[in-house]
């Protein structure tokens, strides 16, 4: 609020009167209590985002699924950070050499094995990368940030078709032995 100041000196001379110049103080202190009052009123007023989990569809119980080898991926959650990968099944993509072991990364990791697997569905399959089966397994060894990066991939690369399985001992002894093996 404006203030006048009426504290100028009197003029002493006689005759024509002038007018006395009052200075002008301006108090700011109403102006910042506003802005602390808008931004009191932004931030409660403000609806902020709201964290969002993805849903997990179980499927019904009844007999098993049989599944095409050549439109399944297997990935198997490793420790420290790794994946090891396969085609199909297992003996048949030891002997056609389509595993290998990758990582997290979304770029020349396991973005990149998920992406190259759609393509190739896209060119096999008449319904293409809809097709594909991505199988997930955590191993003993993987913690639950892992199996939570496998699901993240799924959502990233928009796979259709994906399950959450337990690793069978054949294939915890067969990874522990292509996984430390160099090819």
């Amino acid at each position: 609020m404006a203030e006048l100041d009426s504290t100028a000196p009197h003029s002493r001379r006689r005759g024509v009167r002038r007018s006395k110049k009052l200075s002008t103080r301006v108090d700011l202190t109403p102006m910042v209590d506003l802005g602390f009052l808008l931004i009191t009123f932004f931030m409660v007023s403000t609806t902020w985002s709201k964290p969002r989990a993805s849903t997990l569809h179980m499927p019904a119980d009844g007999p098993p699924m049989t599944l095409g080898n050549s439109a399944a991926l297997t990935l198997i959650a490793l420790k420290d950070n790794k994946i090891f990968y396969y085609n199909g099944d297992l003996d048949q993509s030891f002997k056609e050499g389509s595993y290998g072991v990758t990582d997290y990364r979304q770029h020349e990791g396991i973005g990149d094995i998920i992406r190259l697997k759609q393509q190739a569905m896209d060119h096999a399959y008449k319904g293409g990368r809809k097709e594909m089966m991505l199988l997930l397994k955590p191993s003993p060894e993987s913690d639950y940030q892992n199996v939570i990066g496998l699901l993240d991939e799924v959502l990233i690369n928009d796979v259709k078709h994906y399950a959450l399985l337990d690793l069978q001992a054949t294939e915890q002894a067969a990874v522990t032995t292509m996984a430390t093996s160099p090819r």
